[in-house]
């Protein structure tokens, strides 16, 4: 990759709302991928081209080449030296998060969130509003293009990457299609993506609310924390997996659907046409102002993805969850300890923890969709 390869600010006035958008594919040069994932990990300490070769496995001559480019086309920044150890001081660089942006859009069934990250991922602007998903396309995509129109207007019109978009599914995260949402039928093969690009004048990513939020929480979560689920409890329940260090969508991308399991053959009657799905037992429950009965069912459903997946922990969010997040957490908990103690000595508890972001989870992890390929 050239810094010919990354468009300047001036060459890309075409972009949406006077913002430019970058080409998102010249920045995903592998090499230069590790060493953009490095000095992000890094932060504000930076890290010596030294450190960088060492950890990438490239030779000190080729992390010159690129961490150069990196400067000029303002991504990377001398952030002092670090004490000689005999030989000359170590140059240390750092990434400098506001020289490009992304945009994370949340399509929830009743509100749409939209955020502008940084490339650390922290969020620099946030604006919400109403929304009635189950409307339909035009007026999903119009309320979605005026939100993002002043969210970039509020941040002064910065370089932008693209967007990501999350929503309910199912859907094909790689064609950008939805497929049958429950209870909102019409959208039904409905190309969001590029519907949305199209409105943007910007690259766009799409995947379900569930994997959006589980891509960034795994972000935040130590290294070697192991495989989890993050179940999402709002307007509907649905999971995001993160196996063995990946997001896991499966082969057509409908790996997740967790509320439509079914607990209950003579339960109550589920948006998706059956009877006794987890979705159906907690929501009916939610409004009955039953909140325990709710985290006895979702308890029961997570019991089910531990004993399936042999996951190390489980992870609760959605607006429900963090409106009240003890009674969940105390169901849960004891669900999953129940499970260790039918299984025995093969039964290690997975651990459970309210996933405590600032409600706005899965619209953090719609702009990661943006980010993660840049970092490798």
């Amino acid at each position: 990759m050239s810094s010919d390869d990354i468009p300047s600010r001036a060459s890309r006035q075409g972009g949406f709302a006077g913002s430019p958008g970058a080409n998102l594919p010249a920045l995903r040069g592998h090499n230069t991928a590790l060493v953009l994932g490095l000095l992000r990990a890094a932060g504000e300490e930076g890290v010596s081209r030294l450190e960088l070769a060492a950890h990438t496995g490239l030779t000190p001559q080729a992390v010159s080449k690129i961490t150069a480019r990196l400067r000029v086309e303002g991504l990377a920044a001398e952030a002092g030296r670090r004490a000689s150890t005999g030989g000359k001081p170590a140059t240390v660089l750092r990434l400098v998060p506001g020289a490009r942006h992304a945009i994370g859009l949340h399509l929830d069934r009743d509100e749409l969130t939209a955020v502008l990250a940084d490339l650390a991922g922290r969020a620099v602007a946030v604006r919400r509003a109403p929304l009635a998903f189950e409307a339909g396309a035009e007026q999903v995509l119009t309320t979605a293009e005026r939100e993002v129109a002043e969210l970039l207007a509020q941040a002064g019109g910065p370089l932008v990457l693209g967007a990501g978009v999350a929503c309910p599914g199912p859907l094909d995260h790689a064609a950008g299609v939805l497929h049958r949402v429950t209870g909102a039928p019409q959208w039904d093969g409905f190309p969001l993506r590029d519907a949305v690009a199209a409105r943007l004048g910007l690259p766009v990513a799409l995947d379900k609310d569930t994997n959006a939020a589980a891509l960034g929480l795994a972000r935040a979560l130590p290294a070697g924390a192991g495989s989890f689920g993050y179940l999402h409890l709002g307007t509907g329940l649905g999971a995001g997996l993160v196996l063995d260090g990946g997001l896991y969508r499966g082969p057509r991308t409908g790996a997740g659907e967790f509320g439509h399991q079914i607990v209950q053959l003579d339960g109550p009657r589920c948006g998706c046409g059956r009877r006794g799905c987890i979705e159906a037992l907690c929501l009916a429950a939610v409004a009955g102002g039953d909140l325990p009965a709710a985290a006895e069912a979702l308890g029961v459903g997570a019991a089910n993805l531990v004993e399936l997946l042999d996951i190390d922990r489980v992870l609760l969010g959605g607006r429900t969850v963090l409106d009240a997040p003890e009674p969940f957490l105390s169901g849960v908990s004891r669900a999953l300890a129940e499970q260790a103690r039918t299984r025995g000595s093969a039964g290690a508890r997975a651990a459970v923890s309210v996933a405590l972001a600032p409600g706005r989870a899965v619209a953090d992890g719609a702009a990661e969709l943006v980010l993660a390929p840049l970092f490798g």
